[in-house]
């Protein structure tokens, strides 16, 4: 069944069913379908979208956000979800690359567009709200509500096609300047089967998505597949520990996806040990490194923890574990996702041995299309059908892979390899430690050496020669780190990815 024709399929077998939950407002598949239908209409014919044109949307997680999407499909115009935690020049940059057309902007993020605005004035901007919430300014801006009440004309599905792009989303950019992913609505399909067989999901689960709409977590991992299997999802504007232990309290959820970062903040929360977690069948976490102080707080409520390898070029689900083999697979990722392949090479792009720690190559069909707009790196990650990632890891001997870290952080010191996650396991495993990230520091002797960026906890007595001597016995000498800088925290990007080439300028910095 295509993309395009996933909500109405539901909105014929169970039209009264939730499909998705905004706090107070429950909307069933027949009610959501229509609101598609409708908002195709008005791009079609009030906003003139048509096929190619690229949509963008400004604003907190919400149900006109996966309207737009389906509306997208119906019309062959793209999505281009923007990240509201960037900053103004950064937005431009995203909305420039993109050369959008169409701007939807929610209430929440309303101030942020208006600042765009007036810097920008390349397309139309319309408000997502159901009332103008700002003067009149131009005749860029309308308002999407009226829109939808006046248009009385059906769009039809001619330019609904699998092929078709129908999502970009620009990667998180931890090593630089982001770059625009275009996913088909092919893609999309095939990642849902993924995620479905990965999570046994069915009509019966309903799905808690708090993780943001634009990175490919919150669409890939159980929202939209969710929305394939005719499932219901609560969507929550954005991560809130409150809300999230709220929502799962007693309540019918049965899967949730959630970052170490998000789930670092909720343990701690007084509601965690109160809240009945008897419906909650999986946890799914993953995005970055995750250590065991993540998992087995939820393992000893009872609940399964799930974890996933994939970045947005793979549609987030290329490797993972599922509730059958979770407990065989320990201490790994799990294994390649049903509609997917994987490969592990070395510099020459040989495959390596089981246990040889390589590059993760990947293919499928729910692989992106290219980056938006730049050939040439799109030709660089992506050759002879395989997407090398560039993070590294190895293949266990009972098939089960292990990520050991991203091959640009790979750290080259006097010709031997050190990875960075296997210096931040042990620096995760002191109680006092509540973050950690091992970045490479140029040294003229060495080529490069080791540098630790600790976050202690509050009333930590850990000094920089307590840190280093946590590695004494643990891991040869020339993998210790040569320094410990200690911060007040992280920086990190929406997802909870460490921003590593910020830390790359703190530690340039505190060197001179």
């Amino acid at each position: 069944m295509d993309l395009h024709n996933w909500i109405s399929h539901w909105a014929e077998k169970t039209p009264d069913k939730p499909a998705i939950i905004v706090g107070d407002q429950c909307c069933s598949y027949s009610s959501l379908a229509q609101a598609i239908v409708r908002l195709a209409a008005v791009f079609k014919y009030e906003l003139r979208i048509g096929k190619g044109d690229r949509v963008a949307y400004l604003g907190n997680n919400s149900q006109r956000e996966i309207e737009a999407l389906f509306a997208c499909a119906q019309t062959g115009a793209i999505l281009v979800p923007l990240n509201w935690r960037m900053a103004i020049p950064e937005l431009l940059q995203v909305l420039h690359d993109a050369a959008v057309s169409l701007l939807i902007v929610d209430e929440d993020q309303l101030a942020l567009a208006t600042a765009v605005a007036e810097q920008w004035a390349a397309c139309r901007i319309v408000h997502a709200c159901r009332k103008p919430l700002i003067d009149e300014q131009s005749d860029s801006w309308a308002d999407l509500a009226t829109l939808l009440d006046h248009c009385e004309r059906i769009c039809d599905r001619g330019e609904a096609r699998s092929a078709n792009p129908v999502l970009i989303l620009y990667t998180s950019g931890t090593s630089g300047l982001p770059k625009g992913a275009v996913l088909s609505q092919s893609a999309l399909q095939w990642s849902a089967l993924n995620a479905v067989n990965m999570h046994e999901l069915s009509a019966n689960d309903h799905v808690l998505t708090v993780l943001p709409l634009f990175h490919a977590g919150g669409w890939n991992i159980q929202t939209l597949p969710a929305l394939s299997v005719g499932a219901t999802v609560t969507l929550h504007p954005k991560f809130d520990p409150e809300a999230v232990l709220a929502s799962l309290d007693g309540a019918l959820v049965t899967l949730t996806a959630l970052v170490p970062t998000q789930i670092l903040s909720l343990t701690p929360h007084p509601r965690w040990s109160s809240t009945d977690m008897s419906h909650l069948r999986c946890m799914t976490t993953g995005s970055t490194f995750v250590p065991d102080s993540c998992i087995e707080p939820w393992e000893e409520r009872g609940v399964t923890v799930l974890q996933v390898y994939g970045t947005t070029e793979t549609c987030a689900v290329a490797i993972h574990q599922s509730p059958a083999n979770v407990a065989a697979t320990a201490g790994s990722v799990g294994f390649a996702a049903e509609h997917c392949r994987v490969r592990i090479v070395d510099a020459d792009g040989h495959d390596m041995e089981t246990g040889r720690n390589g590059e993760i190559w990947i293919q499928g069909p729910s692989l992106f299309s290219g980056y938006w707009n730049d050939p040439t790196a799109s030709r660089h990650v992506f050759r002879d059908g395989w997407f090398h990632s560039g993070d590294m890891g190895y293949c266990r001997a009972d098939g089960a892979y292990v990520v050991s870290d991203r091959k640009s952080d790979l750290i080259i010191s006097g010709g031997e390899n050190i990875y960075p996650a296997e210096l931040e396991a042990i620096l995760y495993e002191h109680p006092e430690i509540e973050e950690a990230a091992v970045i490479p520091q140029p040294d003229e002797r060495w080529g490069e050496v080791p540098v630790a960026v600790v976050v202690t906890t509050r009333g930590s007595g850990l000094d920089q020669d307590a840190v280093q001597a946590l590695f004494n016995n643990r891991l040869a000498r020339f993998k210790h780190p040569r320094r410990v800088i200690l911060v007040d925290k992280l920086p990190r990007n929406a997802m909870g990815k460490v921003e590593k080439f910020v830390l790359r300028k703190l530690i340039a910095e505190e060197r001179e």
